[in-house]
């Protein structure tokens, strides 16, 4: 199974363990919580989203990823969501680990 259905399977895992918050305030809240380990946008969200969460990812240092459209990320975790974020480090080890890199940006 190729990396990135991995990376899609392991949103939807963590999603049925509640390790996974989606939607822009929850992630955000828990961003500035220091719950949020890894922070996944959507590559079709808007410029201005991402740079609102870009920036709040770097300031509060929580890895961020960009790599699935909001369609794929909605079927992984069964929701309408173009931004989602893993509340814990094994499960975002784990993305990383699988994405080939310690720390997105």
């Amino acid at each position: 199974m190729e990396q990135s259905k991995k990376q899609l399977n392991l949103l939807g895992i963590a999603t049925r363990a509640r390790k996974l918050i989606s939607g822009e305030e929850l992630t955000i809240k828990a961003i500035q919580r220091n719950e949020a380990k890894l922070v996944i946008v959507a590559t079709d969200c808007s410029d201005n989203t991402k740079e609102k969460l870009l920036n709040k990812c770097t300031y509060y240092k929580v890895p961020f990823d960009s790599s699935f459209t909001s369609d794929e990320i909605s079927i992984a975790i069964g929701k309408s969501r173009s931004i989602c974020a893993f509340t814990e480090k094994g499960f975002a080890d784990s993305y990383l680990k699988l994405k080939g890199t310690n720390n997105m940006r």
